[in-house]
């Protein structure tokens, strides 16, 4: 007889990264809190269980992009008894409000870049008309139109959405460490001007390619009122959504994606940044606990 798939019926909240040096920071933050893992690898993925505080816990590193995040989410869903994904990683700051080391958790993420990429006519750019009930309701960015994204398994069966909610519980877990003290300097001595913040609310935008343009991030923020800008997290919320699942997003403003007046950020200051999001999940993971 084949062997059957793995499956894990331990109820459990998943931690993910996409970005090794966001995995690192979560496994520093383990191995500084002495808290060992026992891992299992499937189709090139470690998935590492262990127990925070009481709270039973799957991490995981997915890889980058939208694919790669989608595609772990639900190998993860398919093998573990997941009752919420917890995203933690860096971003691109589109909110001038938002400073390098911010944690925002927003209330919603949409895959902005699910898009037409209209013909340039004489009267300016023109997607077709037969996908005007798929538009987005937001403006275009030169000839990219934003569509929204379908779904598969809304009441009705498919459906068509942009934004995909965060769980109104973890929410609820995010507002009461809203006040929590996070990282202000680098290993290499860089050190922030400002006190960095954890914001709960707004909303986030993620798409399969890197940002640092002055142009596209002012856009995004006027169009969708995007606070930050990511490559995976609305992917992970939709495999969420398909299949019942609690979803937030932990994300540290690591540069201001082509915003600021030198060279992108992210270089200098993904460290700092990818501790303060692992800082704050864990934070989470204990009001989390504490709330239930």
């Amino acid at each position: 007889m084949p062997e059957r798939p793995f499956h894990d019926a331990t109820p459990r909240i998943a931690v993910a990264t996409s970005y090794t040096p966001e995995w690192l920071a979560l496994r520093a933050e383990l191995d500084r809190r002495g808290i060992a893992v026992e891992t299992r690898r499937m189709n090139g993925i470690d998935f590492a269980t262990t127990t925070i505080g009481a709270t039973h816990v799957v991490i995981y590193l997915s890889g980058m992009s939208m694919v790669n995040g989608a595609m772990a989410a639900q190998l993860l869903l398919d093998r573990y008894n997941v009752t919420a994904i917890v995203l933690t990683g860096i971003a691109g700051s589109a909110d001038p409000a938002l400073n390098v080391g911010d944690v925002i958790l927003p209330a919603r993420w949409g895959q902005y870049l699910e898009s037409a990429f209209a013909r340039e006519t004489a009267q300016g750019f023109a997607p077709p008309p037969f996908l005007d009930d798929l538009r987005a309701d937001a403006p275009n960015f030169g000839m990219a139109f934003p569509l929204t994204v379908e779904t598969a398994s809304d009441p009705d069966g498919r459906g068509r959405r942009f934004w995909f909610d965060t769980a109104p519980r973890l929410t609820q877990a995010a507002h009461r460490i809203e006040a929590m003290s996070l990282e202000t300097g680098t290993e290499a001595g860089h050190q922030l001007s400002h006190q960095p913040r954890v914001i709960v609310g707004g909303n986030g935008l993620s798409g399969p390619a890197f940002v640092d343009n002055a142009a596209l991030r002012i856009w995004a923020h006027g169009a969708f009122g995007a606070q930050v800008l990511d490559m995976e997290s609305a992917a992970v919320a939709h495999v969420a959504h398909a299949n019942g699942v609690d979803f937030i997003a932990a994300r540290s403003v690591s540069d201001l994606a082509g915003g600021g007046a030198d060279a992108n950020e992210m270089a200098t200051f993904m460290g700092l940044a990818a501790t303060n999001s692992v800082r704050v999940v864990m934070a989470l993971l204990a009001a989390i606990e504490a709330g239930t």
